[in-house]
């Protein structure tokens, strides 16, 4: 039988990220595979897209209507390099198509950059770097009379979203005899048995937060989940670490907190702007710790996606069926 015709929607240097040569090879063993960096629909995609009997999309890829039917008529299976579908494809594709993502190797990437946050807060390095970098010793003089206070061992710490990188962060920071607090009202129960977890309401969990990790998907429930209200129910000098969506948080309610010197703060994520805007003022203020959405970037990580997404297309095409699909019924639930 011919090789099924793969359209990889890519740049060349984001393509090379994901794909390794020995990907690549593997792509051409299965399929006639073409890759075009278009960011939108163009006149010349479009002519590649109607041959095609399966798709590949990646970040920069264009997003896909009702309309793609029409242009794809052999279009069966669309394979997502990522973990987001949601804005990229209409909601109807979602049931005429086999769409599947590659979240599972970014949640422990990710995980581990809320560990490093998450111990980089709770030891307040920041401050301490911001002492260090003042023309005086008086920093040593106060360490060496007085030590300091704090600690990430034995902590209690709250945690909104307990899905994959939730669990996996809790995997990653066993040694460190944390409690956490955690609220995710869709995560069952059970899983209190396999993790130090107790789970509790939003409102019982915001005054006790004193370190608050935010791993929660983005939906019309979380949206703004952190709103001013929200912010105002942690207690003075609680840090927001966020590795999830910024729209969990009124970005600018927090960016008034920060500045006040009430919470502090650490974002992988903005939104509504991101990236976030060069003159923005939480780049440079005390108390604030901005990162470019760098927790699920490490290439390894993207190498593992590709060959998630080769499997799943390798499946499909021998009639195996895919084990990453994403199902209408999962949107609701889903960023």
């Amino acid at each position: 039988m011919p090789r099924p015709t793969v359209i990889i929607c890519a740049g060349k240097e984001l393509f090379t990220s994901f794909f390794m040569p020995a990907q690549q090879k593997r792509m051409s063993r299965l399929f006639r595979w073409h890759r075009d960096g278009s960011r939108t629909l163009t006149s010349q995609l479009k002519k590649k897209l109607i041959s095609a009997d399966a798709i590949v999309t990646t970040w920069d890829s264009p997003k896909f209507g009702d309309e793609l039917h029409r242009l794809a008529p052999k279009v069966r299976v669309i394979s997502h390099c990522g973990g987001e579908v949601k804005s990229r494809f209409a909601r109807s594709l979602f049931g005429t198509l086999t769409i599947t993502t590659a979240p599972v190797p970014m949640a422990r990437a990710t995980a581990e950059f809320g560990a490093t946050l998450l111990l980089y807060c709770a030891r307040n390095v920041d401050f301490y770097r911001r002492e260090i970098r003042k023309p005086s010793n008086r920093i040593y003089d106060d360490l060496h009379l007085h030590g300091c206070a704090e600690t990430i061992i034995g902590r209690e710490v709250a945690m909104i979203g307990f899905g994959r990188i939730g669990r996996a962060l809790v995997d990653l920071t066993r040694g460190f005899d944390l409690k956490w607090l955690v609220n995710d009202p869709y995560a069952p129960r059970s899983l209190a048995k396999k993790y130090s977890v107790r789970f509790t309401d939003l409102r019982s969990l915001l005054p006790r937060a004193e370190l608050l990790v935010l791993s929660a998907a983005l939906t019309d429930e979380t949206r703004g989940l952190l709103s001013k209200k929200n912010l105002a129910l942690l207690p003075d000098g609680a840090t927001v670490i966020n590795i999830a969506r910024g729209g969990l948080i009124d970005l600018e309610a927090l960016a008034r907190e920060v500045k006040k010197g009430r919470l502090r703060c650490a974002l992988d994520v903005t939104d509504p702007e991101e990236p976030l805007l060069v003159g923005h003022r939480l780049r440079n203020m005390p108390g604030a710790i901005i990162t470019p959405h760098m927790a699920a970037s490490y290439r390894k990580v993207r190498h593992e996606m590709a060959e998630v997404v080769i499997d799943d297309l390798e499946s499909f095409f021998a009639g195996k069926g895919v084990k990453n699909r994403v199902t209408t019924a999962m949107l609701a639930r889903m960023t």
